[in-house]
């Protein structure tokens, strides 16, 4: 059965853990030796294309870029249609797209892998740099707390996800008409041993966090309501003194890009409690490790 990753929910909490193991290791079986990876950019990025590129690389494979105008899903050609016509170049299928519709119907179609590299919906690759850099940190994550502060976004929905399915307790701090409704908390919940919860106090969503999550207020596609959205986080931004509600030891987190004096203070993730390069770095062991996993390897 050809096995997708679209969302983090696609893995069971089990074969989470086993991607976070094989993305811990440096050298992989060649399995992509002699096929290609079709890499689909509608949204640019630089993490995500270098990451993929050379986790394509390290698995014997060859990576194709390609521009979303290049492509034009469902402008020049459907969904489906992109994915069958590549689906016989290529070993996986690989899309960053503005419509999580996209990579989902790319998905049912396709006789290879399909990974979404973001969508509005998800961005499953980040959860999983998260979740290996904060393990690197912090030791296991079961029973620990996680704090996301902010919007409640594509990066925010998969951290909860992945939290939650490896036994983590996470809880948002967003403030009112940006926070997870109830039933996306209840579905968040229903996903492992871990909990899910929201509080519209920053410092409340902290207390005791291992980890402070946090990430762009504006995102690409939302620049018409950059002025609006910054009036309404501004009690948001993570500083040191959001960072003294954390547990002792506490790390800093953020996929990037980041704007300094806005969700984060330059101080915190500048200073020695920021492990943002490291969780950078990790989205290529991770896309390392999950491009194995689809590929058979355990």
């Amino acid at each position: 059965m050809t096995r997708h990753l679209i969302d983090i929910t696609d893995f069971s909490a089990e074969e989470v853990h086993t991607v976070l193991r094989l993305s811990q290791q440096p050298v992989l079986p060649n399995v992509l030796a002699g096929l290609g990876v079709a890499l689909i950019f509608e949204k640019p990025s630089n993490r995500t294309r270098h990451s993929m590129e050379m986790a394509v690389f390290q698995l014997g494979g060859h990576p194709v870029y390609t521009r979303g105008e290049e492509v034009g899903i469902d402008v020049r050609e459907s969904a489906e249609d992109v994915a069958l016509v590549m689906a016989g170049y290529h070993g996986v299928l690989a899309a960053r797209v503005y419509q999580h519709d996209k990579v989902q119907r790319m998905a049912k179609v396709s006789p290879v892998p399909v990974v979404n590299m973001l969508s509005d919906h998800a961005h499953p690759l980040q959860a999983l740099a998260d979740a290996l850099t904060m393990q690197q940190v912090h030791g296991p994550l079961a029973g620990t707390r996680i704090a996301w502060i902010g919007d409640y976004n594509n990066v925010a929905r998969s951290l909860g996800e992945i939290s939650v399915m490896v036994g983590a307790n996470i809880v948002y701090g967003c403030p009112e008409g940006f926070h997870p409704p109830a039933a996306e908390l209840a579905r968040l919940n229903s996903l492992g041993a871990g909990t899910a919860a929201h509080d519209v106090r920053p410092e409340a969503a902290a207390e005791g966090a291992i980890a402070v999550h946090t990430d762009s207020w504006v995102s690409m596609g939302q620049e018409a309501e950059k002025q609006a959205r910054i009036e309404s986080f501004r009690a948001f931004t993570v500083t040191d003194t959001l960072m003294a509600c954390a547990a002792s030891g506490a790390g800093f987190y953020h996929c990037l890009p980041a704007y300094r004096g806005l969700e984060v203070a330059a101080e915190v993730i500048d200073g020695p409690a920021s492990h943002v390069i490291a969780q950078a770095h990790n989205r290529m062991h991770t896309a390392r490790g999950a491009l194995a996993f689809l590929m058979g390897v355990r």
